[in-house]
This record gives structure tokens, C-alpha cells and sequence, in this order.
């Protein structure tokens, strides 16, 4: 019998998650189908307990489900708990529902593992205090950097981000004017100012000799932030596609315990993006 997943979120179509996760399938040799479901606004929690009840197995989460599904788990990962938010649910045979966080660990395979990055003992900088930051937080933390420091414009968020982290490493927020010529290893951009064509306000010359810079966002072409580091010196720049793919990844182990190959993904991911 198939096994049935999906992803669940509002809005859903542009979702690539069908096409990455029916791919890892066909790789794999497993047996499972896998949709996009649009999840009702109001009753998101007995739409997927429905789900599961008829038989589903498990369920990414996407905007702006993740803190309600992070509510409705029986049982928490790590990740999701420092995550407070969860992207990746899995009935178990007890019938329980389990809950996840993969982004972070997305961000590190895609920067250690597609790109050759080194983290331990790297000054990291993030931009940004949403949910997407602190997905990647812990992770992070866990990969061996030597610091990590969060900057946002409201700082008050950024402060009060750094407060939940602060027995997992040397993390604290610091302001735009605060940041010092050369102090970073590692610039990764988790605001939505890409998508918008702006640039968050980055003093110029914080970058180090050797420095990388990550924007968790994707898109067609070279996104904004990615210019301007590459603008400031970096060595070497990435977008986030290579994080959608290996948090996909990391998902698919979860629920069918094999590791799928993310390259041959990632490469028709890059063609589907490049076409718009």
C-alpha cells in the first residue's frame, strides 16, 4: 500500500516540495505518493489530525501553519523545541504525532557539505529575529561556531532572540551601528529584504578576509544581499536553494529512514528557478 504525505500550507501552489519529495522517491525506491494541500486558515489542527486519522504518514508544514503545528504535537525534537516551531510531522505506530524542525540542519549540510564551508570557529552574523532565524539557531550553535551574533532592525527582537539561545553558545544582539570593520566570518541574511529588493542597513567593511555570505532566500538571478557581499569582498556567496533541497532531505529520513542524494534535486531545482 502507497504511503501518503504531503505538504500543508496557505498559500500552497507554488510549492516545490512535491516535485523534490517525488523525486527522492523515484531515487529511493520508496513507495509513497506526496501532495500540496491548501490548509484551512481557521481549523488547521483537526485538518491535519484528519489527515493522519485516514492513514497519512506524515506532513511538512509551511506559512503560516508551523507554530500551530509545533502546538498540536504529542512529542518535540530538539530542534523543534528551540525552533519553536515545527516543519516536519510523522505519526508513529503509537499513533502519536511527532514533530521536527529540519531548516536548520537544511542550512548547515547545504553550507558544510554543497559548498565546502568550514563553521567551527567561525564570527557568525544573522540579519533578521523572525522564525526564520531562529530555526537555523540551534543548528548552528550545535555545527561549533565560535560566536553568534544577531542584528535586526527592531533590536528589542533580536535581544529578546539571543535570551533563548544563551546556554547553547556565546550568542547576543548587537545594532547595525555596533558592528565592527572586519568581525565577520560568516554573513547570513534571514530577513525578507532580498524578496523586496532592499538591503538591510550593513555598515560597509564587516566582512573578514575570506568571509562567506549566505541569503536564506531564492530566486531568479543574483539577489541583492548576495551582490552586495559579493560587492564587499566575500569569497564566497550562496542563496538558500541548496537549504530548501537538504532540509527536504533531512524530512525524508525522518518518515523513511534512507538518505537521499540531494544533487541531482538541487540541479533541477536550479534549472526549474533559472526559468522562473
Amino acid at each position: 500500500m502507497t504511503d501518503r504525505y504531503a505538504v500543508i500550507g496557505n498559500p500552497i501552489a507554488h510549492s516545490r516540495s512535491p516535485l523534490i519529495h517525488r523525486a527522492f522517491a523515484d531515487q529511493t525506491g520508496q513507495d509513497l505518493s506526496y501532495e500540496a494541500l491548501l490548509g484551512p486558515l481557521d481549523t488547521f489542527t483537526p485538518f491535519v489530525r484528519d489527515f493522519f486519522a485516514a492513514g497519512g504518514r506524515g506532513l511538512n508544514v509551511t506559512l503560516p501553519f508551523k507554530e500551530q503545528a509545533y502546538a498540536l504535537c504529542d512529542v518535540l525534537s530538539k530542534r523543534a523545541q528551540q525552533a519553536g516551531a515545527v516543519n516536519t510531522l510523522m505519526r508513529g505506530k503509537d499513533d502519536r504525532i511527532y514533530g521536527d524542525n529540519t531548516d536548520g540542519v537544511g542550512i548547515v549540510r547545504d553550507m558544510t557539505q554543497n559548498h565546502g564551508w568550514t563553521l567551527a570557529g567561525k564570527r557568525v552574523l544573522i540579519i533578521g529575529a523572525g522564525g526564520a532565524v531562529r530555526g537555523v539557531m540551534g543548528p548552528l550553535l550545535a555545527a561549533g561556531i565560535a560566536s553568534l551574533r544577531i542584528v535586526n532592525r527592531t533590536p528589542e527582537k533580536a535581544e529578546t532572540l539571543a535570551a533563548l539561545f544563551k546556554g547553547e553558545g556565546d550568542v547576543a544582539a548587537v545594532r547595525y551601528e555596533d558592528l565592527e570593520p572586519g568581525s565577520v566570518d560568516i554573513l547570513i541574511n534571514g530577513s525578507s529584504a532580498s524578496l523586496s529588493g532592499e538591503l538591510p542597513p550593513l555598515p560597509a567593511g564587516i566582512l573578514a578576509d575570506g568571509a562567506c555570505a549566505y541569503d536564506m532566500a531564492y530566486g531568479k538571478g543574483e539577489l541583492p544581499f548576495m551582490a552586495w557581499a559579493r560587492g564587499q569582498g566575500a569569497a564566497r556567496v550562496s542563496d538558500g536553494l541548496g537549504m530548501l533541497a537538504e532540509q527536504a532531505a533531512e524530512s525524508f529520513y525522518i518518515w523513511r529512514h534512507v538518505r537521499p542524494e540531494t544533487a541531482p534535486v538541487l540541479a533541477m531545482l536550479r534549472e526549474l528557478v533559472a526559468k522562473g
